[in-house]
């Protein structure tokens, strides 16, 4: 898809994180925008891509001064969207970010993903780290969890932290509808198996604006 673009289009990199992506885009000469919800996110992602523009912002209330010819959201970054309200309401922003005819492309975390992947625990020891690693998936509530606890020596005392994260697991009917509601068009679905790739249960959503 980005060989099909003009040199120095518009891209949107949704939920950025770090930046590692928008500086790739923007070393392929693409203009980038990249939004996160974390400031910490957004101060790593400035230094990893200078050339790019950054906001911090919530996916699901963001607004962009000029619209953009595509959004990209990636590493199942919309599996963090808890509801579905949450999701409509991103895909309806995302909409009103594009110019007509834009392409919006992301993938997520399908339930056969959580299934296989979100389950177990696992732990790494060193002299002065232990990181243990906890997931599961409950699939009432479609929801994964991941929790990790660090015990870190400081002097000759450990210290510990603890970290949740929690993913939502949407079914492909309710995603398409979710984007045709948002006005989305040319709905298209590849599992990681088409694109080349072994991972179980990653699906990999394309779509775009009117040109009307």
């Amino acid at each position: 898809m980005l060989e099909q673009l003009e040199p120095g289009s518009t891209i949107l990199d949704l939920c950025c994180g770090t930046g590692q992506l928008a500086a790739t885009l923007t070393s392929r000469g693409f203009e980038v925008i990249g939004i996160d919800g974390s400031a910490s996110m957004i101060d790593h992602a400035r230094s990893n891509a200078p050339d790019a523009r950054f906001v911090v912002s919530d996916a699901r209330d963001f607004e962009l001064e000029e619209p953009v010819d595509v959004v990209l959201s990636t590493f199942d970054s919309l599996n963090h969207l808890m509801t579905r309200a949450d999701l409509e309401r991103t895909f309806l922003r995302v909409a009103a970010a594009l110019k007509p005819g834009g392409v919006f492309v992301f993938d997520l975390n399908m339930e056969e993903g959580f299934r296989a992947r979100w389950r177990g625990s696992f732990g790494i020891s060193g002299d002065e780290e232990v990181v243990v690693g906890r997931l599961s998936y409950d699939r009432a509530r479609a929801m994964g969890t991941y929790e990790v606890t660090v015990m870190t020596l400081d002097g000759t005392t450990w210290r510990r932290s603890d970290v949740s994260l929690s993913q939502c697991s949407y079914p492909e009917g309710d995603i398409r509808a979710a984007l045709s509601e948002a006005g989305f068009i040319d709905i298209a679905v590849f599992e990681s198996g088409d694109l080349g790739r072994t991972e179980v249960g990653r699906s990999f959503f394309y779509c775009r604006t009117s040109s009307a």
